[in-house]
């Protein structure tokens, strides 16, 4: 590999982008890779500057445990990286900003990159692949480690929640990742993009939305997936599975939690026209799993009869969350998405079962609401449950709720806004995406008027993120079919993994329905009401 690295340490001011049109898109390449004149807002520097060449075009990852590397990404041009460092008055924070920019075949574009977890962004393989795509591309670590399951950045050194980073976090960096990502491919190419877009899934797809929220001019397209919103509630709902787990002092294998889902897809199997060992509209999947007590399952090879205690158990997690009185609090996982997700099984060093928590819930109950990192989260009961989301909606939903219907800022722009959102997501529940898009149309005028702006598709049998049914193969490819084209998607291709079959997932609420025929072929299926 090639690499020419330049430090800068300069404070600037920040001049006005340069208007574009779509002509822009054809751009001639760079000769070298050199910093810019000019970053973005007070309080910015230019903190590294380097020219990337790899032999072959193809780069590698490191894992990001417990996460396996990504695959290699090959076909990668030379690009230029350039760090962007950010601080901010009062705030003893350091945001980092990295842009790529490919030396030549730009195509006048802009994508930001999201994160996922406790990680605001991701330095590595999106960013990379958004570079190979030809954009000029950026992402963001909000001033603290990009590890998804770390949430220690989150007191002082006092004990209190750091709430210039929390906001960091919530909203500000994946904004000022918009403004110094565009400022820099500006100053590269010598225009700014013809178009700038925002990818991303779970907290990737919460900045997102936060994004169409509050800064509705940052981007004209915006793919948000599987996201995160209400995080207020959504990161201490999630905790529900292993609160239930010990206050019932009922701990399920996972052989057993697989039982219940076999039996709600056998159950459900069909509701859209074809039984394929996927539930098709698992939202009008209602099946009982008290209907499977005392039915006798093998698991490791033994005989395990299941009973109305572990019924239970499962009843309590698909219902979700709620108050001892029976106030609901929040949506539960739908009926054949994996239990483990949100809870993962351990043995003790006698051999007893027990449950891991949900690790985005149980950092964000032991940092945030009780600042104390070591809080043990196994002996919550049901009342401090119900305490602790009353207090992390008190306390946070200005800061990061993410979940304010009114789009009419980002719609007044002409912002487009694409979500798919697979039905059996294992870590945050699909019906939360289903809740805000029908808040949106309360709020906005009806379903008619929202999808001209605002598309959600539900995708049978996925899980978080992708994986395990036909998941959506480009959805940042049909965005800018509706941005730059005006070719609003009524359906996205999607692909089922591991085999040649492929679908047309429908926009909600419509569902895709099999009409008869070849079932791996899209022709096959229909898209109608549920």
């Amino acid at each position: 590999m090639r690499r020419l690295v330049v430090f800068i340490m300069a404070m600037v001011p920040l001049p006005a982008l340069a208007p574009v049109t779509a002509d822009a898109v054809t751009t001639k390449a760079r000769t070298s890779c050199t910093a810019p004149a000019t970053t973005a807002p007070p309080g910015a520097r230019v903190e590294s500057v380097s020219a990337v060449h790899e032999p072959g075009g193809t780069i590698s990852f490191p894992p990001q445990p417990p996460v396996p590397a990504p695959p290699p990404i090959s076909g990668v041009p030379a690009y230029c990286d350039i760090t962007v460092t950010l601080t901010h008055p009062g705030a003893n924070d350091h945001v980092r900003i990295k842009v790529l920019l490919p030396e030549s075949g730009w195509n006048g574009r802009f994508q930001a990159v999201g994160g996922s977890g406790y990680a605001a962004g991701d330095f590595g393989a999106p960013l990379i692949g958004a570079v190979k795509a030809g954009y000029a591309a950026a992402s963001t670590d909000a001033g603290h480690s990009l590890s998804f399951v770390d949430a220690g950045w989150a007191l002082t050194a006092d004990g209190k929640v750091d709430l210039p980073r929390l906001r960091d976090f919530a909203s500000l960096a994946p904004h000022e990742t918009a403004v110094v990502g565009k400022q820099v491919t500006q100053r590269f190419y010598g225009h700014g993009p013809a178009y700038s877009y925002w990818n991303g899934c779970s907290t990737g797809g919460r900045q997102g939305y936060m994004e169409a929220q509050r800064h509705p001019t940052d981007f004209q397209g915006i793919v948000a997936d599987a996201p995160a919103l209400g995080w207020d509630r959504f990161a201490v709902a999630t905790l529900w599975p292993y609160v239930v787990q010990n206050q019932q002092h009922t701990f399920l294998t996972s052989c057993e939690f697989e039982a219940f889902n076999a039996a709600a897809v056998k159950a459900c199997d069909g509701l859209d026209g074809i039984r394929d060992g996927v539930i098709g509209d698992a939202l009008h999947c209602h099946y009982d799993p008290r209907r499977l007590i005392g039915t006798t399952i093998v698991c490791d090879g033994e005989p395990v009869t299941i009973t109305a205690a572990a019924a239970d158990v499962v009843a309590r997690i698909w219902e979700g969350p709620t108050t001892l009185a029976g106030t609901r609090l929040g949506n539960g996982p739908l009926p054949g998405a994996s239990f483990t997700g949100l809870s993962a099984p351990v043995t003790g060093p006698d051999g007893t079962p027990s449950w891991q928590p949900f690790i985005i819930a149980a950092e964000w109950v032991q940092n945030f609401l009780e600042r104390r990192p070591g809080f043990d989260t196994s002996g919550i009961t049901y009342a401090e449950f119900a305490r602790l989301f009353r207090q992390s909606q008190a306390e946070y939903h200005d800061i990061i709720g993410t979940d304010d219907p009114d789009l009419s800022a980002f719609a007044r722009a002409g912002g487009r806004l694409l979500t798919f959102h697979g039905l059996a997501d294992q870590l945050i529940p699909t019906r939360n995406t289903v809740d805000y898009r029908r808040r949106v149309e309360q709020t906005m005028g009806g379903s008619e008027r929202v999808d001209r702006f605002y598309r959600l598709f539900l995708a049978p049998g996925v899980a978080h993120c992708g994986g395990g049914g036909p998941t959506p193969a480009d959805p940042l490819a049909a965005v800018t079919a509706w941005v730059e084209h005006g070719k609003a998607p009524d359906t996205l291709p999607a692909t089922v993994p591991g085999t040649n079959a492929t679908r047309q997932l429908c926009r909600y609420p419509l569902i895709s329905r099999y009409t008869g025929g070849d079932p791996a072929d899209p022709a096959a299926y229909r898209c109608a009401h549920a």
